[in-house]
């Protein structure tokens, strides 16, 4: 198995299914993210950003592409993500997702969803943009997303902007790349990882594993 194939199969009756609703911001492929989840024990289902959320028990927020085009294709979505994250409904942003997560971005003008208080950054200008490619993350503080995680694990990367959080304690992980980014964040029931987990072999498994996880707690 090379990196990036998803080849994961959840043991038959290891763990009840839960649904989760995976947000089309129309600007992503989604199939292996979809795939990933639904091989892990959740019951994946895409939502459009122009539907109204399901009921559910988990939702990804993933996405490739401008913070403007994300931000703008979320406005309808925006009460219906904030009233599940208060009643605790657990919500993990990928990559762009993860930005979405932030007030605003230094890309173009658009509001994300301010469940974090925060702005995303360009990368410094010293460095290739896009960061494309696999890196590590320094862990700073200890998660159960990054469970069974170690240090020396790769991620797959494809960004040119990153979060800056204004409070330094949702931090979890960093990336080197120019300067120290976040590279995983969490706070209660929000997580976010710039890198795709689904497309990061064996440790991006693990991550989604620990979803799982504490979806169903």
């Amino acid at each position: 198995m090379t990196r990036g194939e998803v080849g994961f199969q959840a043991p038959r009756g290891q763990f009840e299914i839960s649904k989760v609703a995976i947000i089309d911001l129309g600007i992503g492929n989604l199939f292996s993210i979809t795939c990933a989840l639904k091989k892990i024990g959740l019951e994946a289902e895409v939502t459009s950003s122009k539907q109204s959320l399901p009921d559910v028990d988990a939702v990804v927020l993933p996405g490739v592409g401008n913070f403007k085009e994300g931000s703008w294709n979320l406005r309808l979505l925006k009460p219906k993500i904030a009233q599940l994250v208060k009643s605790g409904i657990p919500l993990f942003g990928i990559c762009l997702g993860m930005q979405l997560l932030f007030e605003d971005s230094e890309e173009g003008p658009g509001k994300g969803l301010s469940l974090l208080e925060g702005k995303v950054l360009r990368l410094p200008q010293q460095v290739k943009t896009p960061h494309m490619g696999w890196n590590t993350l320094k862990t700073v503080k200890s998660c159960e997303l990054l469970d069974g995680i170690s240090e020396n694990a790769y991620f797959y990367f494809v960004h040119s902007y990153y979060a800056s959080p204004t409070d330094g304690d949702v931090v979890v992980a960093e990336t080197d790349y120019g300067l120290n980014f976040a590279s995983v964040v969490a706070s209660k029931n929000i997580y976010g990882a710039q890198f795709h987990p689904e497309k990061s072999g064996e440790p991006g498994k693990q991550i989604l594993r620990s979803f799982v996880k504490i979806v169903k707690r």
